[in-house]
């Protein structure tokens, strides 16, 4: 038989003066279960916050769920920390917390700092105490010296559950399954980044991820913690980093999760004005409580550094800055000053910014925001936000609703393809095509192609064409790679199968072609968020819908010349005015036949003649391809032109289709 619960803890005073200031960042080393030793007997100690609970025990599997068999201590400092250390109990074992709230409810709640949870529906937290020997370290040493210097960011972003199924297509792979396919896959198309949709383990598989109960926890639907650490392991060492969506701006109100956690709005607002999302029907945090700043940036550092994670991509971050996000007038309560801004959201962005970089200075932070917000990653030394890029929406809708035009009438929206570059450079901006851009009746990228086939796959190549040279780095959810034909629906995997179609293999292979450029020419990302990297040539000709400018990186050869056809008209002889004399080899072309184009193009470098144009002394005239996108090297500093995906590294393996 058990014995009774003995006081014990891992908590000191400092830790308890830490966590009553709001700036404990580390809780996941003192709340949840840990299982320890004392006194030559090995047990596990409990610790859990719950200032206005009556009682707290520990009820699981060891003591037949037992509400009255291992009541937890509440410390005497008023910290509302119930802790105890229960012999006997360790790893693998199922259990909750009961909780008699203050009006006589009993309630049973999952650990919020647990860090293994049983597979859903059950919801049940697991003492676990994850054991992983990492092999990454070459990849930390090489991350940590190119920390805050100019780097590619291509970013492949996935939902792990539905990328690939088995079992007659209904079984996601495990991690270790992916671990082997999907890290293939991702290296194979030359992408620098994956960023996973949320991994914390969440009840409800169709939210994605995004309404989490298990903040400390990868989904144990795929395996267990080591299983995922060993896929982000297993990225390291195909060179590949690693970003997760990270949500601390609201959760659901699962019965065992954090909302009415000890009876009382504990980690949320009580006023629904403030604390209830009325866009995702969930509940918001309480930003402004100095235990929930703690546990949400202590989430945020445990996954940098339990899982060594290179960056978190913040999950909503318009909804946290303002009051009235979604909300209709006497729906939200102004802030101290009578605005909108939601002040302790904005202190807690800053503060979580600053502990990242702090500690990590070299993971990156990327913001969802929406909005005009200034300053976003503006450094916090300066009031900006802190972040290190930011989703760049207006670009994004603007670019798509540009492309759903008729080809005949996109003269009359020329302004719409062009006006990103008026604020390109007030922020630092990731161009994306993420899961929002696909669900929800939207269709797929492919379905905002007007005309035939041909011309659908054609405009496709040209928006990733057109978004690869943008200033900037890039996101593209996964199965736009290779042209999916159905909208993104989680019970199934991505069709595959359309790779045995060569349209299909032709923009595969423009995107790892594209890949292949951008982190091999520093044009492209050197100065990817600065203004001396961007130069228009002429964004003007709005007649023929043609763009041509300039990618610079900081050396004087590092500089590619870009021109795009938004027509499915061949413009032969298509003059324009290049920065200097020599030779321009085409290096890449949508239109190639080996993308599935019609093969219309340059083959032979171009030698720059002295008639002026467009305000240069020298000119090029070229052929420009239908619906298509060319970009063009100075020949003499030409790197080899676009090296075709079969010529990748011999270490990766082929992806199954």
């Amino acid at each position: 038989m058990l014995k009774k619960v003995i006081p014990h803890t891992l908590i000191t005073d400092y830790d308890i003066h830490l966590i009553k200031s709001g700036k404990h960042y580390r809780l996941y080393e003192k709340l949840g279960s840990h299982p320890i030793q004392l006194e030559g007997e090995w047990g596990t100690l409990f610790a859990v916050w719950a200032p206005n609970a009556r009682e707290v025990s520990v009820i699981g599997n060891f003591n037949f769920w037992d509400e009255q068999a291992h009541p937890l201590y509440l410390r005497p400092d008023g910290s509302g920390i119930w802790e105890g250390w229960i012999p006997g109990v360790g790893k693998g074992t199922l259990y909750k917390y009961s909780i008699l709230a203050p009006d006589g409810r009993r309630l049973h709640k999952g650990d919020p700092y647990a860090r293994f949870w049983e597979v859903p529906p059950n919801t049940a937290s697991i003492v676990w105490d994850p054991y992983y020997e990492w092999k990454d370290d070459k990849w930390l040493e090489e991350r940590k010296n190119k920390a805050r210097t100019p780097q590619p960011y291509s970013v492949y972003e996935v939902h792990l559950g539905s990328w690939k199924k088995t079992g007659q297509g209904y079984k996601s792979l495990s991690y270790r399954e992916l671990a082997d396919e999907l890290v293939n896959y991702v290296a194979k198309m030359g992408f620098t980044h994956v960023e996973l949709l949320p991994v914390m383990e969440h009840p409800y598989f169709p939210s994605w991820g995004y309404q989490i109960t298990g903040y400390f926890a990868p989904t144990s639907r795929f395996g267990h913690p080591e299983d995922f650490m060993y896929l982000v392991d297993s990225f390291h060492q195909a060179g590949i980093g690693v970003i997760l969506d990270w949500v601390p701006s609201h959760f659901p109100y699962d019965a065992h999760g954090l909302a009415d956690f000890d009876g009382t709005h504990l980690y949320d607002h009580a006023d629904p004005r403030k604390g209830f999302h009325p866009d995702w029907k969930s509940a918001v945090f309480n930003h402004g409580r100095w235990e929930v700043k703690s546990f949400l940036i202590s989430n945020a550092l445990f996954w940098l550094d339990q899982y060594h994670i290179d960056g978190l991509r913040v999950d909503a971050v318009a909804s946290m800055l303002y009051l009235d996000y979604s909300r209709k007038e006497g729906e939200w309560v102004p802030n101290q000053y009578g605005g909108k801004e939601n002040i302790e959201a904005i202190e807690f962005l800053r503060e979580f910014n600053s502990m990242v970089h702090n500690d990590f200075p070299d993971v990156i932070t990327v913001a969802e925001e929406s909005t005009a917000w200034p300053g976003v990653t503006s450094p916090v030394e300066q009031g900006g936000l802190g972040f290190d890029q930011k989703w760049m929406m207006g670009w994004m809708h603007d670019i798509l609703k540009y492309f759903m035009y008729d080809p005949l009438f996109r003269k009359h929206h020329h302004h719409e393809l062009t006006f990103s570059l008026v604020y390109a450079f007030s922020e630092k901006f990731m161009l994306p095509l993420s899961h929002d851009e696909v669900v929800h009746g939207k269709g797929p990228l492919i379905d905002r192609m007007p005309g035939n086939d041909e011309l659908r796959f054609a405009g496709l190549r040209l928006l990733f064409g057109y978004m690869w040279t943008h200033p900037g780095s890039q996101l593209l959810f996964m199965g736009g790679e290779f042209g999916q034909t159905s909208e993104w629906n989680i019970e199934r995997g991505l069709e595959w199968w359309l790779l045995d179609k060569a349209p299909h293999q032709g923009v595969q292979k423009w995107v790892a072609d594209l890949n292949d450029l951008y982190t091999r020419q520093k044009a492209l990302y050197e100065q990817q968020f600065e203004a001396e990297g961007f130069e228009w040539i002429e964004h003007a000709d709005w007649q023929n819908s043609v763009l041509t400018f300039i990618r610079k990186g900081k050396a004087k050869k590092d500089m590619l010349v870009i021109a795009a056809n938004f027509t499915p008209v061949v413009w032969e002889n298509y003059a324009f005015g290049v920065p200097g004399p020599g030779q321009w080899k085409e290096i890449l072309n949508s239109d190639s036949k080996a993308y599935g184009g019609q093969g219309h193009g340059n083959p032979k470098p171009i030698k720059a003649v002295k008639k002026e144009m467009h305000g240069r002394a020298y000119s090029i005239s070229i052929t420009l391809p239908p619906m298509a996108i060319v970009i063009f090297a100075p020949f003499s500093s030409q790197k080899g032109g676009s090296k075709s995906v079969a010529k990748r590294k011999k270490s990766t393996k082929k992806q199954s289709s």
